[in-house]
């Protein structure tokens, strides 16, 4: 079905650049970037998938069982995403928040081109139908500029101005609101977001990637385009992934700032690893991701190999914990995928009732954000990022969202719940607005 290429690239992260900027060409792109942050779990440094040659676009209905069928027929390589929203698939839900984006809940596509880069070998792989185009395309990729300029002072687009779509007292009225139901026994831990967001504005989305890339640098970057509609993202947290009959989940439960100082850093780091709100919120969370993975997994075989380690990344520390179990071969992919679908570090616990409380104060949909992007590999293999830490774009209707949220238990503070949303929200909006 595909014809497979290789070469050998002497700088491969002036390769990415230029890969990249060939790829604005298509109008459906899909770049999933690891920024070589070293983990255990990893297939590819970066991958490159576009022009689509089929697809599936839908809402939610009936959502996994379409999908379930095109990764079937397709037998393919295929890349997408799941929005938020496919929780009213799974379960009896609904979404009724104001949306300003307009993301279909589901899109996959089948790319005639991909390029997997490892070291320095990129593996190129097209559909037969193109593949005559290999070696000029391989050609053209070497002739784009080394790097992308960032600056906005040409950009007929200008600064992004963003405005908030709840004020700081109404966060902490609806904090307040989730602590009774908390404390009422309703739930024991929600995920509770904001949306900031620019109506009428532009940007450049490739330029605008790579500056909030080259300040984050986070393992689960992606840029996915599909027409008018954009994803720009620097998540540090994978959701799910498959490798043969091993599921692994990594939450990420628990953030603290960095420091330019080597000892005020190093202290933030034993701070955040000690502190028993954070790590109580993470041990939740790891205890749904294991009843979750349970639903598909072979008897016994769902671990907890890390539990709160703490990781650094450019922008913050992050409290991560892996969790791993053994599948049937036979088992569906979609299937496992549904089972654990939304991911418990964006819901909370119990998974129901949290979801039911966040809709009810949330005062946007969530769409894409806290969703996940990532693909499916022609044996049924697949990885999936959580949608954080992004940027997300309608160019046709000139709107620009990022959302951020966090984890809100019997501890939460309201004022300290708000100061950690605008750590994580620090990186986004130093890119739109050249906040410092």
């Amino acid at each position: 079905m595909r014809s497979t290429e290789t070469y050998t690239i002497d700088n491969s992260s002036e390769f990415k650049i230029r890969l990249l900027q060939w790829a604005q060409q298509f109008e459906d792109i899909m770049w999933l970037d690891s920024n070589e942050y070293s983990q255990q779990y990893s297939s590819y440094d970066a991958i490159l998938a576009v022009d689509a040659f089929t697809s599936i676009k839908t809402d939610y209905h009936s959502g996994f069982d379409k999908l379930k069928e095109y990764q079937q027929q397709t037998a393919d390589w295929i890349f997408g995403y799941l929005s938020y929203d496919l929780k009213n698939d799974t379960e009896k839900l609904v979404s009724r928040n104001p949306d300003h984006l307009d993301f279909p809940d589901l899109y996959f596509f089948q790319p005639k081109k991909i390029f997997l880069l490892k070291d320095n070998i990129v593996e190129v792989q097209y559909l037969r139908m193109v593949d005559d185009e290999i070696e000029e395309d391989y050609r053209l990729i070497g002739t784009f500029p080394s790097s992308i300029e960032v600056s906005s002072e040409d950009s007929p687009c200008g600064k992004v101005k963003i405005s908030l779509r709840i004020t700081k007292d109404v966060y902490k009225q609806k904090i307040e609101q989730m602590l009774s139901h908390i404390h009422r026994g309703d739930i024991y831990e929600a995920n509770f977001c904001q949306e900031f967001f620019a109506e009428n504005s532009c940007l450049a989305p490739l330029e605008t990637y790579h500056h909030l890339n080259q300040i984050s640098e986070t393992p689960f970057a992606a840029f996915f385009r599909s027409n008018q509609h954009y994803l720009l993202s620097a998540s540090p947290e994978r959701y799910l992934r498959k490798e043969g009959n091993k599921i692994i989940s990594q939450p990420i439960k628990g953030t603290a700032k960095r420091s330019e100082v080597k000892k005020d850093d190093e202290e933030l780091v034993t701070t955040l690893r000690l502190d028993p709100k954070e790590r109580s919120e993470n041990v939740m969370i790891v205890d749904l991701v294991r009843n979750d993975l349970s639903k598909t997994a072979v008897k016994g075989s769902v671990k907890v190999e890390e539990l709160c380690k703490v990781y650094t990344f450019k922008q913050v520390h992050q409290m991560i914990s892996t969790v791993t179990s053994k599948i049937d071969p036979e088992t569906s992919p979609v299937d496992i995928v549904r089972t654990t679908f939304p991911m418990g570090s964006m819901t909370g616990a119990p998974k129901i009732s949290a979801m039911e409380i966040i809709e009810d104060l949330e005062a946007s949909k969530r769409g894409l954000y806290s969703g996940a992007v990532g693909y499916f590999t022609p044996a049924g293999d697949f990885d999936f990022n959580v949608v954080i830490r992004s940027i997300l774009y309608n160019e046709i209707k000139q709107y620009i969202s990022y959302t951020v949220g966090g984890a809100i238990t019997a501890k939460s503070d309201p004022d300290k719940e708000y100061e950690e949303c605008l750590i994580k929200a620090k990186a986004m909006r130093e890119v739109l607005e050249g906040a410092q």
